[in-house]
């Protein structure tokens, strides 16, 4: 326990480490595409988190903690199974203006007193490593179904992606064929300095499914990189918008059988920059998903389950 997050933070740092090294394109798109296949599972897990899941349980669908799986499914860790290691946030009390529990807070050089420690809200002041465990690695009840008719009808998402939009951030259309011009491209992001935010525009395309795939692409761009000039930046941008479509459709139950991932554009970029654009890719998949998921459960107009 006590060399735990000397272990956590070196299995990371491995794992970032040799993604930056693979020069070889195909062996990069496969490695890339791993973790993007975890990141669709985990969507609501930091990039860490799930870097640390596929590291330790490339297969790995749930997870929850030993007495979790117990207590809320009724499920049990079978004897002898390893636990997967993650870090798990410290909620408590927490100094106003330091952000430092109250232990903390009392050996730091903060002198914060207008309110005692009693009165203060709680917050996030760190992480711990915590145990959970896949669903493959228990036994017991099944788990009870989920409403997920919607996560593989197109139909459904093409219109939550539109109305998510606004949550966002973003102001978005699907163009008939006739009136789009923007020759060969499928979709584009230009920002509006007039109104403060960028609008997605995608032409009408033969299935829904595309639709969709190209609207989440967009997003990505507008999310991430409206207002960034750097024109040696374009390929690594189109990969991170690209792997966040994977994410967030793969998540969706759309096909993405036809995605490439190529990590030359990035084979330059040292370990910390490399950890910065999985946190972008993760955090900018996350609000896509989340925005959508909002509009498919509210149960209105057509983004409501069959």
């Amino acid at each position: 326990k006590a060399t735990r997050d000397d272990e956590m933070h070196r299995t990371v740092d491995q794992w970032l480490a040799e993604l930056t090294d693979l020069t070889d394109q195909a062996r990069a798109s496969q490695a890339f595409q791993d973790w993007l296949d975890v990141q669709s599972r985990f969507h609501d897990y930091s990039y860490r988190n799930t870097l640390l899941i596929k590291q330790q349980c490339p297969v790995a669908t749930q997870v929850a903690g030993y007495r979790t799986w117990q207590r809320e499914f009724d499920r049990h860790v079978r004897e002898g199974e390893s636990a997967i290691w993650i870090w798990a946030p410290i909620i408590t009390k927490r100094c106003p203006e330091c952000h430092n529990s109250e232990s903390y807070h009392a050996e730091s050089d903060c002198d914060y007193d207008e309110t005692p420690p009693v009165e203060w809200e709680r917050g996030l002041v760190g992480f711990r490593p915590a145990p959970v465990f896949d669903i493959s690695q228990t036994e017991g009840e099944p788990l009870p179904e989920l409403e997920t008719a919607a996560h593989g009808a197109a139909g459904k998402l093409v219109p939550a992606l539109l109305q998510a939009a606004d949550d966002l951030g973003i102001d978005a259309r699907v163009l008939p064929e006739e009136e789009w011009d923007g020759g060969e491209a499928q979709g584009h992001c230009k920002p509006q300095p007039n109104v403060g935010r960028p609008l997605v525009e995608v032409k009408d395309r033969e299935t829904e499914a595309a639709i969709a795939g190209v609207l989440i692409h967009e997003y990505a761009h507008a999310l991430l990189h409206v207002g960034v000039g750097d024109d040696t930046e374009r390929t690594k941008r189109e990969v991170e918008a690209e792997a966040v479509a994977y994410v967030v459709g793969r998540h969706f139950g759309l096909d993405t059988r036809n995605s490439a991932f190529y990590l030359a554009s990035w084979a330059n970029e040292d370990g910390d920059a490399l950890e910065e654009r999985l946190g972008r890719i993760s955090r900018t998949a996350e609000a896509v998903i989340d925005a959508t998921e909002a509009e498919l459960s509210d149960g209105e107009g057509t983004a409501g389950p069959d």
